[in-house]
Order: structure tokens, then C-alpha cells, then sequence
């Protein structure tokens, strides 16, 4: 199990972090104007939730990260991780639940150039959510989870192993001195000449 945890923890934050970030571009919500007309506009979930675009960069950024670091590293991510994941839920859920105008106020004013919660709010007739909102509050619960699994595991997980460790002087294979050598030596700050 220890042996997989990493790359389980590394692949479902990059997947989460992906899938964030494919729900930015959706259509989240579909706002009905009661201008006489009816007009339909489609509202994208980086517009109904501006910090979800980058919320979900940065999960996978964690998530490339997580890959790499040591023990201590991997608590911090954790729980940024967590944190992550909590600030996700507090700004999808009332977008997902409660369809609030001040998630389409952005889209609204500028298809009609009319500013204001309370102008906006009149002009709103109806707000009809897609999966997507839905969608996104699921994640961010797939990320709590993957953030509390990390901070329970990470130190039971192996090593990235020495190649991202810089190779030691005296571990070098024996062989002949070259100019290159030396060259090395001066650049360690040790005089090849003595």
C-alpha cells in the first residue's frame, strides 16, 4: 500500500486539479433576463467563481509537486491541500446550491452594461445551474479526502531516490583526471594543483 500511496495521492490531485480546471470553462449557469425578450446567457464557472481557475492551477501544482518532495514537504502539501479543498467548497457550494445573482452579475453587466446587485438582481428572471457546479463541489470533497490521506500516509512513503540528489564527490567512480577535473575542482574551490 505504501508503495502505491504516492502515486495514488499524486495522480487523484492532478486529476482533481484537471478536472477544476475543465469546469472553469464550462457553462455553469444559464441566466434568463426578464427584458422582454428572454434572453439566455450562458454563464462559465470561471466567471460565476472567479478564484476557481486558479484554486485548481495550484492543485496541480501540488500535485506535480507532491511527486518530488521529502517527508516534511508532503505534510505542508497536505494540508494545503486541505485548505485547498475547503476555500473550493465554501466558493462552489452557495454557487451550486443556492444560484445566488451575484454569480452571474459579471455576465449580466456585460451583455447589458447594467451594474449593481440590485439592478443585476431585477434584470434576473431565472438561473438554471448545469452539472457542472455540482460537479465541482464533488472534487473538492475528492480533494479533502486526497489531502487527508496525504498528511496520514506521507511519511510511510519511499524516497524519491537519489535522482534529485546531487552526486557526492567521493561516491564518483574512480578513473583517470582529465582538464575537466580540474576544472571542477576550481569551480568547488579547491586548487588542483596541490
Amino acid at each position: 500500500m505504501t508503495a502505491r500511496a504516492r502515486l495514488l495521492a499524486v495522480v487523484a490531485t492532478a486529476l482533481v486539479g484537471a478536472l477544476g480546471v475543465i469546469s472553469s470553462t464550462q457553462t455553469w449557469l444559464t441566466v434568463t433576463l426578464a427584458d422582454g425578450a428572454e434572453h439566455q446567457l450562458p454563464v462559465a464557472g470561471a466567471a460565476a467563481v472567479p478564484v476557481l481557475a486558479p484554486l485548481c492551477l495550484a492543485v496541480l501544482a501540488l500535485g506535480g509537486a507532491l511527486s518530488i518532495v521529502g517527508v516534511v514537504l508532503r505534510h505542508v502539501f497536505g494540508a494545503l491541500t486541505v485548505l485547498i479543498a475547503a476555500a473550493l467548497a465554501i466558493v462552489t457550494v452557495p454557487v451550486a446550491f443556492t444560484l445566488p445573482p451575484s454569480a452571474v452579475a459579471s455576465t449580466v453587466t456585460t451583455a447589458t452594461g447594467i451594474t449593481g446587485a440590485d439592478a443585476v438582481a431585477e434584470l434576473v428572471e431565472s438561473i438554471a445551474p448545469s452539472p457542472w457546479p455540482y460537479v465541482t463541489v464533488l472534487l473538492s470533497a475528492l480533494l479533502l479526502v486526497v489531502g487527508v490521506f496525504v498528511l496520514l500516509t506521507a511519511r510511510r512513503w519511499r524516497g524519491s531516490g537519489r535522482r534529485y540528489e546531487a552526486e557526492d564527490a567521493a561516491s564518483a567512480p574512480a578513473r583517470p583526471r582529465d582538464a575537466v577535473d580540474s576544472w571542477d575542482d576550481l569551480s568547488r574551490g579547491t586548487d588542483p594543483t596541490g
